[in-house]
């Protein structure tokens, strides 16, 4: 705090003294652009002379024609090296952002894999554990119940259909069910 404050109309008067030096050197730096711009006005474009006879303004015309196409040339060129460089900066900003944080997670894939495989990638080459799942199974055996037998002994449904038709086989279903 051995600083001391500077007051307000010394800072105001720095101030406006900067300013003022900023101007006077603006102005300088545009006076120079525009004497660069008429020299090299001066190298590059020539003075327009336009040729009295025909002959000789068609030879002027395909020389301008010329001049045209090259500068067009170098017009696209540029344009191109251009969006090449745009092109690789934009991937570049996205590596960044990328590089930065947060990730999109990859679409995952089936992948079969034995248990013997599996547990190898879990436990490492070392370990070698071998392990047959169908072994443990315990096995049983299929009993085939009665009930079972008789509901497939059922035979033809027309027949049963016949027998129940007419009074015979309504009165046979009613002495059955009682």
């Amino acid at each position: 705090m051995s600083e001391k404050k500077m007051s307000s109309s010394r800072r105001h008067y720095l101030k406006s003294l900067m300013l003022s030096i900023a101007k006077g050197l603006l102005e300088e730096e545009a006076k120079e652009n525009e004497l660069e711009r008429i020299r090299w006005m001066e190298e590059n474009c020539p003075p327009l002379s336009l040729p009295g006879g025909t002959q000789q303004l068609m030879e002027f015309l395909k020389e301008l024609h010329h001049k045209i196409d090259v500068i067009d040339e170098e017009r696209y060129d540029l344009e191109n090296k251009v969006n090449k460089s745009t092109k690789e900066i934009e991937d570049l900003n996205i590596k960044v952002i990328d590089l930065k944080g947060k990730f999109k997670k990859p679409t995952l894939r089936k992948v079969r894999m034995s248990a013997d495989a599996m547990l190898q990638a879990l436990l490492g080459s070392k370990h070698k554990v071998s392990m047959d799942l169908r072994a443990n199974l315990k096995q049983v055996k299929k009993e085939v119940k009665e009930e079972d037998k008789e509901l497939r002994n059922v035979g033809d449904w027309r027949q049963n259909i016949e027998d129940k038709s007419g009074m015979d086989g309504r009165k046979k279903m009613f002495e059955s069910e009682s």
